[in-house]
Parts: structure tokens; sequence; C-alpha cells
């Protein structure tokens, strides 16, 4: 579903006077109905203020904050864009930059209870590496280190280390720099549990143990929302989390 021209408000819930957490969704134009579900099991899970805000490269190219050229193996509009996150949250506070092929199962609290402030950032530490060599819609599977890390992360804006992705290190540094953070010793890198980034297709459940069950899925090789994957695990759940959606923005469309 594509929707270039569609504007999303920044999307928030609760009291934002209390410092809500910035959670940046990376948005590809392809993608426009996994942004709204993403967006959707976040902020109807949450107990604590979230402020939501969709990552669009051709918003960002307007305000002169990315320049970059589209390079072959990038998927997504938000390969590189999501590395902005620090600079985007004015270097300040704990942020979050998110796919936006997630679907959230649990309260984003849960999360944000698991941050530890001597960390630059905090990410699930996968060892992926994908079956596949296409993903999405036709789209290249790429392999390299530290696959899917950047994929959720937990940025400690503030942190001094993070001063160093400016705009211009983002538009000029290699996919290595960037997504093997290598702009930060191993130690800067706190890990969460891997059902907070739950990869489809590769993380299994194991029956009666609570500790395996997915937190938030990531349908990283491609979600239903694809032709090619309307029948992947877990469709069924983010099916059910679109028809809610739908329901709501129809009601909203009514008033």
């Amino acid at each position: 579903m594509s929707s270039e021209g569609k504007v999303h408000p920044v999307a928030s819930n609760g009291d934002l006077t209390k410092n809500p957490l910035k959670i940046f969704v990376g948005y590809d134009p392809r993608e426009d109905l996994a942004y709204e579900v993403c967006r959707h099991s976040i902020l109807k899970r949450s107990s604590i203020p979230v402020e939501i805000v969709p990552i669009k490269q051709s918003e960002l190219r307007k305000n002169g904050l990315y320049w970059r050229e589209r390079g072959q193996f990038e998927s997504t509009e938000f390969s590189f864009t999501r590395f902005l996150t620090p600079h985007l949250a004015n270097y300040d506070g704990w942020a979050m930059f998110v796919d936006c092929d997630f679907l959230y199962l649990a309260d984003i609290k849960e999360l944000t209870d698991l941050i530890d402030d001597k960390y630059a950032i905090m990410c699930v530490q996968h060892d992926y590496t994908p079956k596949e060599t296409t993903k999405m819609d036709g789209a290249v599977q790429t392999v390299y280190p530290r696959k899917n890390w950047s994929s959720m992360v937990l940025y400690n804006s503030g942190h001094p280390k993070n001063k160093v992705l400016t705009p211009k290190v983002v538009n000029k540094e290699t996919g290595a720099f960037l997504h093997r953070f290598q702009w930060l010793e191993d130690d800067d890198i706190g890990s969460i549990p891997f059902v907070w980034n739950f990869l489809e297709g590769h993380n299994q459940v194991v029956e009666n143990d609570p500790s395996t069950f997915p937190k938030s899925i990531h349908y990283t090789r491609g979600g239903p929302w694809f032709e090619a994957w309307k029948h992947c695990e877990f469709a069924d759940l983010w099916l059910k989390e679109m028809e809610e959606y739908n329901q709501e923005a129809q009601k909203k469309g009514e008033k």
C-alpha cells in the first residue's frame, strides 16, 4: 500500500508533560499499513506516555538532514535514516527506533524497565543468518555481522558517544560502520531479551516456557501486508491487529 502523500501526525497517548518515550518508527511508503499497525499495537498496550514519530525520508531530505544516494542493497527507505534517532531526539534522554514491520504484544513499559543508563544503546543481540535470498516484495536479502541488531534500538541519546551520530556522519559513513555500531565499544551495548525482537521464521516459542513467548514480533522476511508473506508465522496476530486499526480508523472517519 503506497501513500507517499499521506499525512502521519505524531501519535501520542497519556500526559505528555511527563517526558514521553519518543519512539521513531522507520517509514516506507510501500509499507504504510505496516507502520499504522505497528503504531496501533504500541499505543493500544502502552501504560506510559509515548510519542510515536514516523521517520520519513522525504521529509528528512526536505529539511536538509538526509542527502545520501540510495544504495542497491537498501531494502527500505529507513535503512540509514534510523541512525538519525539521537539527533531527532535532540541528543537528550532515551529514545527508541523500531522498524515498521514489528507487532507489539506487550506494554512498552516492560521494555523501558530494562533501561540501564550505563549503556549508549540497548538492543536484542541476534545471531541471525537468513536462509532466504530475497525478502519482502523481492528485495535482496543481505547477510552481515550483527544483522537485525539495528532493527529495534533503545538509544541513550544524551550519551557522549552518540553525539558522533550527526547528520553528516549518518550520510557519509558505511553500512558496516552504522549497522554494526562501530562508533561504540562492545561494552557500550546493552542486551535485551530476544522476545522484544522475535524474528518470525527464526526464533522459536518453547511450549510451557513463558520466557520464549514474543513480546514483539518482527516480520523481518516480510509480513502479511505483502502478497508473498500472507501466510507467514503469526500472520493471524498481525491481521487481527490490522482489523482493529481499520475499524478504529473507520469510526474516526465517520465522526
